[in-house]
């Protein structure tokens, strides 16, 4: 009974699997970084970003959703609103890679097999895991401290996607991220040793935030959403 009960579970979960709609795209957007060093803009990318992303559409109003996003953070004093941080004249660059997974809602209906075009805001959020090389900075200067560190962030979207050609669907978002590092731009060492070369508010952790557009292919059966 066990034996059949696993068999009967496991063919299931093959025919829901199977019966769904995947994306798999490209996203192509820039970056901005808010944090102790540079301008403190909310939208305001000044660096490339891009990536990979796929999602699992499970019903009309949310899908399952998976990315992979490069890019380089940078951050400069003279751009700045602040007076102190003009004259202090800090800059830095770190190169991150972005591991995200979550859930996207939709605010209507996005049932791609009704032949209409359709368009819709959404959101999306979940978890990110961040790579980005470890450095501090010594009499001004930004300086690599050999290593590298990951970080758990929360991501946070908002956007917009349009059915655009046959199979295709294209969006176009915003989203910040809140890590759980303070040390994305060199004002807190990952050294223990390197600590008295702190700065900055240390009760505040960095953000950066996408802003592009993804661009993605819609593949397999059309989905059965039943309602009893």
């Amino acid at each position: 009974m066990r034996y059949l009960t696993v068999l009967i579970i496991s063919i299931l979960s093959i025919q829901v699997s199977y019966a769904q709609i995947h994306e798999i795209g490209v996203y192509l957007g820039g970056s901005n970084f808010i944090g102790d060093v540079g301008a403190t803009n909310y939208i305001s990318p000044n660096q490339l970003a891009i990536g990979g992303i796929y999602k699992w559409n499970r019903s009309k109003r949310h899908s399952y959703r998976a990315s992979v996003i490069f890019s380089d953070l940078e951050g400069l004093d003279s751009k700045s609103d602040d007076p102190r941080r003009q004259q202090r004249g800090y800059e830095f660059s770190n190169g991150i890679l972005e591991i995200a997974a979550g859930m996207e809602f939709t605010f209507m209906d996005f049932d791609l097999h009704t032949g209409r075009k359709l368009t819709t805001p959404y959101l999306f959020t979940g978890l990110s895991l961040t790579n980005y090389d470890d450095t501090y900075f010594v009499n001004g200067e930004q300086t690599d401290e050999g290593s590298s560190s990951w970080t758990f962030g929360i991501p946070m979207a908002l956007g917009v996607k349009t059915t655009f050609i046959n199979g295709l669907i294209l969006a176009v978002e915003v989203g910040a991220r809140y890590t759980f590092t303070d040390g994305l731009d060199g004002s807190s060492p990952a050294d223990s040793n390197l600590q008295p070369y702190r700065f900055g508010n240390i009760n505040n952790n960095d953000w950066y935030v996408f802003s592009g557009v993804t661009l993605t292919y819609t593949f397999g059966e059309k989905p059965c959403y039943c309602t009893n």
